[in-house]
């Protein structure tokens, strides 16, 4: 039997609601069957979008980097690759993949992810069976000496320790995917994660997902993402 995931992922607004909403179908082979993004009608371009007011300007959660995120938002929409659409809408396409597909439900922190759809009514409730990618991607990746050695030698470090003086390897989908993008030989160097939904679920959260189920089964996958 195929099986395949759904893998979901969110930006937010201030109010902690669903502003940019993405979504991949993928097989454990890592082919993206179907594929959705969307601005969420309501909440994008009337709530402000998610920003950390002590963030330095320069960082990307900052209440700058949010004016040129809008931004950069508005043009996707002027090139058609962005829309806007209900929430009424998205839950129609997502009633329409589990009929289709039966997936398995998985984000990068799916507490997040779905708190924040339940917030806005996108109904992930419909899907069976899920699991948290980051905790799986945590528990098969983040344990490697490769992984730690990259993350060190690449600068993929946070503050770690009761002092947070301490330098530990990040556990993010970003320093995630640049870890396999080397691994398999990618030529260049994989781009920072964008955060925009669509994007990260398809450029980054499925190419750990394939990469996890490359020796790890269906059922081993759901104890890990536990």
């Amino acid at each position: 039997m195929r099986h395949f995931y759904l893998i979901v992922d969110t930006e937010t607004t201030k109010k902690q609601t669903v502003a940019d909403f993405g979504a991949v179908i993928v097989t454990r082979q890592g082919e993206i069957v179907e594929q959705f993004g969307a601005m969420v009608h309501g909440h994008f371009g009337t709530l402000p979008l998610f920003s950390d007011p002590t963030a330095r300007p320069e960082d990307f959660w900052s209440e700058q980097s949010a004016q040129r995120r809008i931004k950069a938002y508005d043009e996707m929409l002027e090139n058609g690759s962005r829309s806007i659409s209900s929430v009424a809408l998205i839950n129609i396409w997502l009633a329409g993949i589990n009929a289709r597909y039966n997936p398995i439900l998985t984000a990068y922190n799916i507490s997040f992810d779905s708190g924040k759809c339940s917030k806005t009514g996108i109904n992930l409730g419909i899907f069976g069976s899920r699991f948290c990618l980051m905790k799986a991607a945590k528990r098969k990746i983040g344990v490697l000496a490769d992984y730690q050695a990259f993350c060190y030698e690449n600068n993929l470090l946070t503050k770690g320790g009761k002092s947070g003086k301490n330098k530990i390897a990040q556990m993010t989908a970003d320093a995630m995917a640049k870890f396999i993008a080397a691994e398999d030989g990618y030529i260049g160097s994989l781009e920072d994660e964008p955060h925009t939904a669509l994007e990260d679920a398809r450029d980054y959260e499925a190419m750990i997902l394939t990469y996890i189920l490359r020796d790890t089964t269906r059922t081993q996958l759901m104890e890990l993402g536990r």
